[in-house]
């Protein structure tokens, strides 16, 4: 297993990462910022991106993690982190030292496997071994047709890539032909969902589950499924925060998480690595204070708690 995924995922560990963009757009404050700059809901404000994340990296994050949203639909309301995820993930590999570097994920139907192949490749070489590479067969249907892709043979195009993925190519080039860079220990292969196929070729063919944010109690029934099919590979999973200043104050329900103190907090990752989880990424788009205060503290107060032994 790639050294970084064992340090980050293997058995017995937990840890704890963010998802991009940092940002507090949702929030009331973000509404307000947002309304002003004449941005649509669900684009963030990226003028800090990268002091945030190299602080998140210095700071003992483990991971962050980028979405692939190819066209902004106002239905959907959220255009992720704006920038296309792989020259995303070359800028963060080069201002960035030792945080992992994951999609969440990337629509493998609407890419070009070949080249899907050598951008993956690429990140992971230029990174040195950082990338988690999530894959999905996506849920905007709108954005099929301008790619060419009828959306209902999505699983058929999941499959083939993922195949190609894993065999880096061996097999189907013609004699004499390379794709390079080659990696002799390919990134991690992780699925959000369940790609259009059964539970039991994900967890014969993936090197781990992106699962949907969700409570402590449907993530253990959740942990419980995939360790059928999957067995001891890595379960990871997402919340949305509100880390409020008053470090005390309950945890109480958001869409997605909560909103609450940095004690409550760590009893509610605790809840959820002893549901079975073994890394969260958390996304701060609902927060009320700035990002940036928001890992500080978090890098403080928290990550010790969970940190120490991974």
């Amino acid at each position: 297993m790639n050294p970084h995924f064992q340090r980050l995922l293997g058995p017995g560990k937990f840890s704890i990462g963010l998802e991009l963009p940092l940002d507090n757009d949702w929030s009331s404050v973000g509404k307000h910022l947002r309304i002003e700059e004449s941005r649509s809901f669900g684009v963030p404000d990226l003028k800090q991106h990268a002091r945030l994340a190299q602080l998140a990296d210095t700071s003992g994050f483990r991971a962050l993690w980028v979405r692939d949203v190819p066209m902004y639909d106002p239905n959907f309301g959220d255009a992720a982190q704006v920038f296309e995820t792989f020259s995303y993930l070359g800028y963060l590999a080069g201002i960035t030292s030792n945080i992992m570097l994951g999609t969440a994920a990337v629509v493998l139907p609407l890419r070009q496997p070949w080249l899907t192949l050598k951008a993956a490749n690429s990140i992971d070489e230029l990174s040195e071994g950082r990338l988690l590479l999530g894959v999905a067969s996506g849920d905007r249907p709108v954005e099929y047709p301008l790619f060419g892709v009828d959306y209902d043979q999505r699983g058929a195009h999941f499959r083939s890539a993922v195949e190609l993925l894993k065999s880096q190519g061996t097999g189907f080039l013609p004699e004499g032909i390379e794709l390079l860079p080659h990696r002799e220990q390919r990134a991690p292969l992780l699925v959000a969902g369940l790609g259009q196929q059964s539970p039991k070729w994900i967890g014969e063919q993936m090197d781990g589950w992106l699962a949907y944010p969700g409570t402590a109690q449907e993530h253990r029934r959740r942990v419980g499924l995939w360790r059928e099919v999957g067995g001891d590979k890595p379960y990871i999973t997402f919340l949305h925060l509100d880390l409020v200043a008053d470090p005390n104050s309950p945890m109480k329900p958001l869409r997605f998480g909560g909103r609450g103190g940095r004690n409550s907090l760590i009893d509610a990752l605790e809840e959820l690595r002893e549901a079975g989880v073994q890394h969260v990424g958390l996304h701060l788009r609902h927060s009320t204070r700035p990002i940036a205060e928001v890992i500080e503290e978090m890098a403080q107060y928290v990550l010790p708690w969970f940190h120490s032994a991974v």
